[in-house]
Order: C-alpha cells, then structure tokens, then sequence
C-alpha cells in the first residue's frame, strides 16, 4: 500500500473539548454484530464510497443529536492491529491516521461479542493503547445470558481503566439509548490510562517517543517493534530520527529474543485477558442450544457440504427463476414506455432517441436489479445468520486447490444468473488477490443472458436426436456450461500463478452460533447495495447503450424503397448505419471465423448486454425484433455468402457457441469489475483476456471443423 505523508494530530489533542462535530471509528473484530450495530445507531443516515485509492468499501454514518452532528465509520473488522489481510490494513491505516484524504478518528468504539469476551478484550486492549476516548459495546448480550455467561460490567470497566461499557442487544435496540448518549459525550472525554497489558513493550515504546521528531502514539510505536519496519511502519521508523533503527532492534530483541514477536504478544497479551476473565465473568455449565447443536452438526463433512449444496440450490433457483417475473415487468414497461413515446413524438432522431436510447439504456441497467437484490437478500441473510461462514469453511480446501478460497464459491454459483450481483457478492472475500481472481472467472459462468443466444443456435444447428437416454441438443447446452466452469477454473489458477501469485493467506475464521438475522439490518444493506449498482455501474452501462444507439440511427440510409416492408426497411438502415458500416470494417478480421458482416454487427451491437444479440439478428436478417425463434431460425439456417455458400454451418455455430461462451461482452460487467477493483486496468484486461480466447477458440472450431 502506497505511503502518504500524514498530518498527525498530537496525543494530548484528542484530551481537550472538540467541536460538535466530531468522527467516531466504529472497530471489532468479523462476527461481532459491528455492522449491525452501525445500523442500529445510524438508520438511512449513511452513505457507501470507497476510500481513495483502494477497493475498500467506506461505510459513514451520522449520529445526530438536538445540538451535534457525530460521524460514524464503521470499519473492516479486524482482530488486531496487525494486519493480516487487505481489509485490516485499510482499518488499521485509518484508525492511525494514514490513509489519504481520511482524518484519524477522535474517538472509537469498540465493539466485542459478548459470547466471545475472550477474544474480543485482546483488540480492545490494543485500541486503549492509541490513548483516544474509548467506549465499549458488548453486543449479543442476551445471547450471551442464555448461554449463562455473566458479565460485571462494573468491575469490567475499573479493569479498563474507567473505559465507559454498554450492554446492548443491537437485533431489538436493547441498551441503545444508553449507548448513544456515551457516544455523544465520548469525544469531549480524555483518555483513560488504563495498567498496561504489557509493561515493558509500552515502556519501551514511550521512550522511543521521547525522542521522535513528530508526535507519535505509543500503540504505533508498538506495532512497529512487534511488526518490524514492513508497509505503513516505515512511515514511523523515519520519525524516531537517525538513532530510531537501532533503538527498535535493541528493543525487539530484549522483548522477544528468539520468539515470533506476534506467538509473544499473544502469550502476554491473553494472559492479560485471562486475568481480567477471572474478575468480571462467571459462566454456566456449558448448555448446548439448538442452534450449537444444528452448527455441530453442519461442521461434519458429509452433511454440511449436502447442506451447502441444498442453499446453494435454493439461492440459484431464487436469483435464476424469481428474477425473471419482474424482469419481464421491466422490459414490458421499458417496451410499453418506448412505444408511447414513438406515438407521441413520431418517428424522428429525438424519438428514436428517447425511446431506444434513454428508455432502452435506463431499462437494461434496471432489468438486473431483481436479480441483485434476490441474491444479496440471501447473501446478508446467510451472513447475519452465521450460515456464511460455514460455507467458506467446507469448500475451502477444494477452491484453494485452483487458488480460491472457500469464500469464493457463493460468487461463483452467483454468477451462473449474472456475473454483475455474483462479482459484487466478492466483497464477502478479505484477501485482495482472492477476491481479483474470483472476479475474473465469475463472467466465465455461463449467466441467463447467454441462454437466448444458445437456445437459438443449439435450437437451429444441433440436430433433434437422442445419444443413449440422453438428447444431444441438452448435452451442448450442458458442454458449454461446463466449458464456462472449466474456463473460470483455469483462469483464476493461471492468475493467481502469475499476476496475482504471492503467499497464501492462512484461513481463520470464528464459527459463530445461528442466529435470527435482523429485518431492519438486511433492509438497511439492501438498500445499499442497490444505491451502489444504479448511481455507479448505472451510469457506465446506460452510456454504452445510448453510444450504440448513435451507431445504429446514424447516418439515415437514403435510398430506402418506399415498398420495403417496416423490417426490411429497418435491415436497411442497420446495413448503412454506422454499426453497419463498423461490421462491414472488422468483416476482414472475423471472416476466418465464417462471420459475415451482419453477424459482426450483431457482436458489436451486443456488447452492453448479450441479449440484445438476438434482436439484432433479427433486424439484420430483416425479421424484425419480435419475431418468434422459428422464423429467425429460418432465415439463418438460409442466409448465404454473395456466391452462394451458407454462412451459418455447423463449424461456424459451433465457433459462434464458443466465442458467446468465453467473450466478456456486457457493459455491466465491465462496469462492475471496474467499480470493484477501483482500476480500469482489471475490466481492459478481463474484456481482451476473454476475447482473444473467445476469438482463438471460433477459429480453431471454423477452421479444423
């Protein structure tokens, strides 16, 4: 990650009254019920961005009062201040301050899963040392009683040096109040000095202070002795002066000797954590609920990889069949809308534009939203519920076998309805180089909009015939849905051995308890996400298609034959369009495929979304766009060369079939990878990747068939 110089608020700054406004970092580590508190304490009052530079997706909300305004960020969970994937370092870089264009926070609020106490008081000693206001949220508190789990609270807090601490309850709202008003009062408030965890570490990291150049808080001079000078610690390093180097070598040794320095600070620091355990909570025999008892039980192979493939197929079937009423909806609307304003406004370039451009661009951005908001539905639900992680544990030794993750297989199922929701649902994923290389084989996944261009080609070039108890127009269906997965398979295990090679991260993950997930959380998220998709992706998508609208209207063919009929009329506009003329150009290039120029323009046209290829076809071929698949059939199955020989034989359908399956071409796509890795670099290279084998494989099929 790129260091950025850094403006550093001084430690004894964060001490005085600040102004009504102020920024809380709401920090804990993955399954604590962070982000569900977020939304408890903010409702609508937030927004989604990403922080600069990065595809960390940044969560602010505002927490508001009769006479101030507080913002909440609400952060990758982490388990430390050590990072040990892309997202803990984007929320240790912003709790210190480091990352651009983000001021450090005037206060956190840590939030610890009260089944968990042991886990979760090992961050937030951590979080005392940055010397900020701290409040702390134990959440999950009721269920944390059922269990017979009994926490002092007031002793826990003189433990913590006077650290305020709230019982909440964030699924019902129980305790919330409170917390809120800790929150409003929390950054005019000093920092507590609670006894250190580890004596000789923050000794030695005041002394290095002492003599810094800039001000410097003891918990970032902690990280640099226990993490050496990697990545942001370097920035540190260079403020303790000349003499800095050696000071820290001087300390890493006494401290650790010949121990890892994170195997010591985790002996001290639990055994810290153990003590405190001993004073403030007192636990029942253990009382294995039904929900304990059903997460065993899916922990064994057998049943949880039949139970996962069981959700699987339900969350499938969901996004694949559910979508398609509404989708339908949507496109009769978009149609319906066009034609009124066809009628109203007749049939000049502002109508044409209106109804084909912005009508028809608007429509083909808002016909996948069924289908994203099906699929993060039970994305946000499987997560709140615990389910989540339970699948990424069954299947991550198999996917690591192709250099996965077990996190990837939700998007890649996902993608088999649409890559756009299935490349989104990747943020599930907390390693950088895992996430990239299951964007770039989630389009391989043979997605709904191929479907209309196979069942045409397979329903006119595949002969109608049985082979054993199989039909053999099902089996090239099935064929290309394997290639798709194949594809993806060797893709992400050829990327992630090349451009994206580097260690494997280790794979640790807290299995959380069943739980209810809460209504308002996942309406709050899905909400979210659908923002995300229509003011980001929207905009690329809705562009793309209006561009292609330009190409098909202009320039106006001039010697159209008042006897043509409407389409073949339309044909010859298309032909003297200058999509036409485009298909007649790149002809050279596709024609060791067998594509004619119709068959160019129709590629080309396709390129926002896959499933207007049809009806290009079928304007091309002079059929129109709502004719039925036997009639275009018909004319493929006859259109020839100008000397005679068929352009549409089986070699070529074959190649054609192979092209749809590996090209990248949908606009939505593009636009999604390109809002999910931050960069252009990783859409341009998926788009010329997935082509040249899409181009490669038709001319191999074409030329040796």
């Amino acid at each position: 990650m790129a260091k950025t110089p850094v403006t550093r608020i001084p430690v004894t700054d964060i001490s005085v009254n600040r102004q009504p406004s102020a920024s809380i970092a709401v920090v804990g580590s993955p399954n604590s019920g962070k982000s569900t508190l977020f939304n408890r304490l903010t409702g609508l009052r937030q927004r989604i961005g990403n922080y600069p530079g990065v595809t960390v997706e940044k969560h602010i909300g505002t927490l508001k009062t009769d006479d101030q305004t507080i913002e909440l960020v609400d952060l990758p969970g982490t388990h430390g201040l050590s990072a040990h994937s892309y997202e803990e370092q984007i929320a240790i870089d912003v709790i210190f301050g480091r990352m651009e264009g983000t001021q450090p926070p005037d206060a956190i609020l840590a939030v610890v899963d009260a089944t968990n106490l042991y886990q979760g008081l090992y961050l937030v000693q951590q979080l005392l040392d940055l010397e900020r206001p701290v409040v702390v949220a134990l959440t999950m508190s009721d269920a944390a009683e059922t269990a017979g789990v009994t926490i002092d609270v007031g002793a826990l807090e003189a433990r913590l040096g006077g650290t305020k601490v709230c019982r909440v309850v964030a699924t019902t709202g129980q305790g919330i109040a409170e917390l809120r008003d800790a929150l409003v009062e929390l950054p005019g408030q000093g920092a507590v000095a609670p006894t250190p965890a580890w004596p000789e570490l923050t000794e030695a990291a005041r002394d290095l202070a002492d003599g810094a150049g800039v001000p410097l808080s003891v918990a970032e001079i902690e990280r640099l002795i226990i993490d050496g000078n990697t990545g942001a610690n370097e920035h540190v390093l260079e403020c303790l002066g000349p003499d800095g180097p050696a000071k820290v070598d001087k300390y890493r040794e006494e401290l650790f000797g010949y121990d890892p320095p994170l195997a010591r600070e985790a002996r001290v620091r639990y055994a810290w954590v153990r003590d405190v355990l001993q004073e403030v909570q007192q636990s029942a025999p253990p009382f294995y609920s039904w929900r304990t008892r059903l997460g065993a039980f899916l922990n064994r192979p057998i049943p949880g990889t039949i139970g996962l493939f069981l959700v699987m197929a339900v969350v499938f079937q969901a996004v694949f069949a559910w979508a398609t009423p509404i989708m339908d909806m949507i496109d009769d609307v978009t149609v319906s809308l066009g034609i009124a304003v066809t009628a109203q406004l007749g049939d000049g370039a502002l109508a044409s534009l209106v109804a084909d451009g912005v009508i028809a661009g608007v429509g083909s951005v808002v016909i996948f939203l069924p289908q994203i908001l099906i699929l993060f539905v039970f994305i946000i639900l499987l997560e709140d519920s615990g389910y989540l992680a339970r699948a990424a544990y069954l299947m991550d030794r198999a996917m690591r076998s192709v250099g996965l993750s077990g996190q990837s297989i939700i998007p890649m199922i996902s993608s088999f309805a649409c890559a756009v929701p299935g490349i989104m649902a990747t943020r599930v994923i907390p390693n950088r180089r895992d996430r990239i290389a299951t964007i770039l084989a989630a389009p391989f996944m043979t997605c709904s909009a191929r479907l209309p261009v196979y069942a045409l080609l397979i329903a006119a070039f595949v002969p109608q015939r049985d082979v054993g108890f199989l039909n053999l127009q099902g089996l090239v269906l099935f064929g290309l849905y394997m290639f798709g997965i194949t594809g993806g398979i060797l893709t992400a295990l050829l990327i992630r051995k090349t451009a994206l090679r580097g260690p494997k991260q280790p794979f640790a993950l807290m299995l959380p308890e069943f739980r209810r997930p809460n209504i308002r959380t996942v309406a709050i998220q899905l909400l979210g996400r659908a923002r995300v998709f229509l003011y980001r992706a929207g905009t690329v998508i809705f562009a793309v298609a209006v561009v292609v609208w330009a190409l098909a209207y202009f320039p106006r063919a001039d010697d159209i034959d008042p006897l043509m009929t409407e389409n073949e009329a339309a044909a010859t506009q298309l032909e003297q369009s200058w999509l036409g003329r485009a298909g007649k150009f790149v002809e050279p290039a596709f024609e060791p495929l067998g594509w004619d120029w119709r068959v160019s323009s129709a590629v080309i046209a396709g390129f926002p979304a896959r499933e207007v290829v049809v009806a290009v076809l079928g304007t091309v071929y002079a059929v129109g766009d709502d004719a039925d698949e036997a009639t275009l059939s018909e004319r493929l199955r006859s259109a020839t060369w100008p000397d005679g020989r068929p352009i549409f034989t089986l070699p070529m359908v074959i190649g054609l079939l192979i092209f749809y399956a590996c090209c990248l071409q949908c606009a939505a796509t593009l636009a999604v990878i390109r809002r999910e890795t931050n960069t252009w670099r990783w859409p341009v290279f998926a788009w010329a990747y997935m082509t040249t084998i899409g181009y490669v494989g038709a001319l191999l099929a074409f030329q040796l068939l």
